[in-house]
């Protein structure tokens, strides 16, 4: 077991990805360690984005990796292969699981896994990786500032034992990992983007202050997320180049 080998688990922290970072500047950590925690007072998701969770309600911990063998302009493959992880540990659980691109879980259009990966790249190598993750287990209530939340509760009306959940979990991320590792790459990807949230489907999108209609086609080699547009051309977004509008759209 890779993902895993090792778990430290605190009772409150600023955020794990802090922690797994200011741990691997003063000492070399295993691979697969996990670093958990019951509270965080400043998660972070992407950018200034926030991750919000209630003490002791959910799934907080950060993987610190060493994936030497991927090479830098490979490095969606880590987020492709934790987003398939999340998925399968989910998929297990309730129907209906989607990855909204770039790799936060979607059950239905609700919101209930994300990520924030962060690789320090020294050259052609990726010296190491944090991936950060948040899976809503058992909260109920969420603030009116966070768009669409769901939790595995509100889902299935069940109570989850965290520590068990987080077993699960390592154990389906240990397996996409030494996929990434050791398997065929071509195969998470086209898995990754035969899960994608919306995928093929003619939605409302956002770029460049314009909304337009738009159907996700799959990925580009880095990463970037293809869109066809209604003139048949396809559009390709880097992270935060787009938004995913919820709104009815007229018939084609």
């Amino acid at each position: 077991m890779i993902i895993g080998s090792g778990v430290q688990f605190y009772r409150s922290l600023e955020s794990t990805n802090t922690c797994a970072s200011q741990c691997l500047k003063s000492t070399e950590l295993q691979e697969g360690t996990v670093i958990c925690t019951d509270f965080q007072t400043a998660g972070k998701g992407h950018q200034s984005n926030r991750w919000e969770s209630e003490d002791g309600k959910n799934l907080l911990f950060s993987i610190i990796l060493y994936p030497s063998s991927v090479s830098p302009d490979e490095q969606f493959f880590i987020s492709m292969a934790m987003s398939l992880g999340i998925y399968d540990f989910l998929h297990n659980l309730v129907p209906d699981v989607k990855i909204k691109w770039p790799n936060d879980i979607y059950v239905k259009n609700d919101k209930i896994a994300g990520m924030l990966i962060e690789n320090s790249v020294m050259g052609e190598t990726i010296e190491n990786c944090i991936a950060g993750i948040g899976i809503n287990i058992n909260q109920n209530k969420f603030s009116r500032d966070i768009p669409n939340p769901v939790s595995l509760k509100m889902i299935t009306g069940k109570e989850s034992d965290t520590r068990t959940c987080l077993r699960e979990a390592l154990n389906y991320l240990d397996i996409r990992y030494k996929q990434l590792l050791y398997g065929n790459r071509g195969l998470i990807r086209d898995e990754y983007v035969s899960l994608l949230y919306r995928a093929g489907e003619w939605h409302a999108y956002r770029a460049e202050g314009n909304v337009f209609k738009g159907k996700i086609k799959g990925i580009s080699e880095t990463g970037s997320l293809k869109i066809e547009r209604e003139d048949t051309s396809v559009s390709e977004f880097s992270f935060k180049e787009v938004d995913y509008i919820h709104q009815p759209l007229s018939n084609r």
